[in-house]
């Protein structure tokens, strides 16, 4: 019997997409999985994607002629509240 590794939905830096799918980082099941993890506590997810989104922009930068992207939809406002 083979045992399959599964590759998790993380991020693969400095590029910031997804390890497992390519998808920009947090891909959708990314997504889905941290609103699981963080069920109940919004506040903490925010605050967790918010130090990945300040480590992600000047690595994001150097890669794209040191134009910093806006992060801010790709790594937070798909969190909040409704």
């Amino acid at each position: 019997m083979t045992v399959r590794r599964v590759i998790p939905h993380e991020p693969m830096r400095p590029l910031w997409r997804c390890r497992r799918c390519g998808a920009q980082w947090p891909c959708q099941p990314a997504r889905l999985s941290l609103l699981s993890e963080y069920q109940g506590n919004r506040t903490s997810l925010l605050i967790y994607l918010s130090g990945l989104m300040e480590e992600a922009a000047p690595q994001l930068a150097r890669l794209n002629s040191h134009q910093a992207p806006d992060l801010r939809d790709r790594f937070l406002t798909w969190a909040r509240a409704r």
